[in-house]
């Protein structure tokens, strides 16, 4: 997922989830004195996930007074599944909560401190966080993916050495068979282990 950043304050969609309207108009305020213009307030806690999905925010603010445990999971389980930059504003908490913000990639969990003049800042500090979040979890899966690849290279080098190849014989038959191919080295390798496993 592309990186967000507020390319202009003016066209950033953020979304404000906040069922008190006088602390929704506090939020929306700031956000207007900042510069976000594009600001939609959602009061309807009712089918969240989906109001979200069809809404797309680029970035959102969530405003929970004295929120119990159902209410904070709720939202946890939004900052999961929708991979946006969350800033979570709420009256009181502790210590296990504030890790379970953490831990669902909540970019910015302030506690008692609602003030307009703070909301651009703790955004910005969410969509900061955010960023570098999505870039090690994008490192991380790049690296993932390219040891997955290697173990189904080096499996298919094993099939082909047993055969009777050397290592180096087997590795330049599977690069010469992927540059045929147009393929990737791991493509044709999990071909060598798929047909392997035919004829077992």
């Amino acid at each position: 997922m592309p990186e967000t950043r507020p390319k202009s304050d003016l066209s950033v969609r953020v979304l404000i989830v906040d069922q008190n309207v006088m602390r929704a108009s506090i939020l929306e305020e700031g956000l207007r004195e900042a510069g976000y213009l594009n600001v939609t307030v959602l009061r309807e806690m009712h089918n969240l996930m989906r109001r979200i999905v069809e809404l797309d925010p680029e970035v959102i603010c969530i405003d929970l007074e004295n929120p119990n445990r159902d209410v904070l999971e709720q939202m946890f389980q939004v900052s999961r599944v929708v991979r946006r930059p969350i800033a979570m504003f709420v009256d009181r908490s502790d210590t296990d909560m504030i890790e379970a913000a953490v831990d669902a990639g909540v970019g910015s969990y302030v506690v008692d401190g609602l003030k307009k003049e703070r909301v651009k800042a703790v955004l910005d500090m969410a969509i900061s966080r955010f960023n570098a979040f999505n870039k090690l979890r994008e490192e991380l899966d790049s690296a993932r993916q390219a040891l997955d690849e290697r173990k189904v290279v080096e499996r298919a080098k094993g099939i082909l050495m047993k055969r009777g190849m050397s290592e180096e014989a087997a590795y330049a038959l599977l690069r010469k068979a992927a540059m045929n191919e147009n393929r990737r080295l791991s493509e044709v390798a999990q071909s060598v282990v798929t047909a392997s496993s035919l004829f077992k």
